[in-house]
């Protein structure tokens, strides 16, 4: 009896051992159906994904975030014009910005997660999705308060060159 129980143990423990490795044979599917410009597979596995997250460790969310997002993003650009609230283009961009500013919030706090090639487009993809929330404004020099008007490139100019200030009139 007690070696029929063990058996049964066994054989469980091998049962249930695929099972761990779903998520991340899932998470490596969606990979390939992105890199392979199959977007709409890639996002229904992620969709799927997307409740286990947690089962991911920090650096395999990082990619799940990065990879969804880049995948709303690339969709936003073929999904037909909508208009108003049926836009899904906008829906799309909307959802991409979710996913990759919780890409760059996970890779802040816990670098190694995302390439430097990756956070290079990740960079420049969250500043053009930002523009449709933020409008677009010029940048502010790092530092400048909001509201501030933006400084000219142009250097500053030499003392010989500049005039001499004038005392205030009252």
């Amino acid at each position: 009896m007690r070696r029929l129980v063990s058996c049964v143990l066994l054989l469980s423990s091998f049962a249930l051992a695929p099972g761990c490795a779903t998520y991340n044979q899932d998470l490596d599917r969606a990979r390939s159906h992105y890199e392979a410009n199959r977007f709409e597979q890639a996002l229904a596995l992620f969709r799927v994904l997307e409740h286990d997250m947690d089962s991911f460790s920090v650096p395999e969310r990082a990619q799940y975030a990065y990879l969804r997002g880049m995948t709303d993003y690339r969709l936003a650009d073929l999904a037909p014009q909508g208009t108003g609230v049926a836009d899904p283009r906008k829906g799309y961009r909307d959802n991409a910005r979710h996913w990759l500013g919780l890409a760059a919030a996970i890779e802040k706090q816990t670098p190694g997660g995302i390439t430097s090639e990756q956070k290079g487009r990740l960079t420049e993809t969250l500043a053009d999705l930002n523009r449709d929330v933020y409008g677009g404004a010029e940048t502010l020099p790092e530092g400048a308060a909001p509201g501030a008007a933006p400084q000219p490139d142009a250097a500053p100019a030499s003392p010989a060159e500049s005039p001499e200030p004038s005392a205030p009139t009252l």
